[in-house]
């Protein structure tokens, strides 16, 4: 009886370790910035995760604040942000970040915090850090 319980017991850690446990993989889909309402999508490009803008609704239309005068045309919508990040761990990624408010390029890491919920961390210096947490619209 002892054996059989015991069993149930591994049995039951082993399916609530799974029913927690997040992968890197779980980033892809679209998520919603709570800083400006913009949704991103994060999605797999060659052997990496890769990330673009498929809605803005805080009035920035082009991508004005880049410092390239060259650049500051493109369209928010489609723009991406992050390309070609590599697996960096169980459950996240890490790469270059673009970020849109200032028209600068950060080292940054995406973190898949569960299945609704991911943070973006982008640093300068490996000092100074932000960090987003963005839930999933799909």
């Amino acid at each position: 009886m002892r054996r059989t319980w015991l069993a149930a017991a591994a049995s039951l850690m082993a399916l609530g370790t799974l029913a927690y446990a997040q992968a890197a993989e779980d980033a892809v889909g679209v998520w919603l910035n709570p800083a400006n309402q913009s949704h991103t999508e994060f999605y797999k490009c060659g052997d990496g995760v890769c990330g673009k803008i498929v809605k803005a609704v805080d009035g920035q239309t082009t991508d004005d604040k880049n410092p390239d005068a060259a650049k500051r045309s493109r369209p928010i919508v489609g723009l991406v942000i992050m390309q070609g990040a590599k697996k960096a761990g169980p459950n996240s990624w890490s790469g270059t970040l673009y970020n849109r408010a200032d028209g600068k390029s950060y080292s940054g890491t995406l973190t898949v915090k569960s299945k609704n919920s991911v943070e973006l961390s982008g640093c300068v210096a490996a000092v100074f850090c932000s960090t987003t947490t963005f839930t999933r619209v799909k």
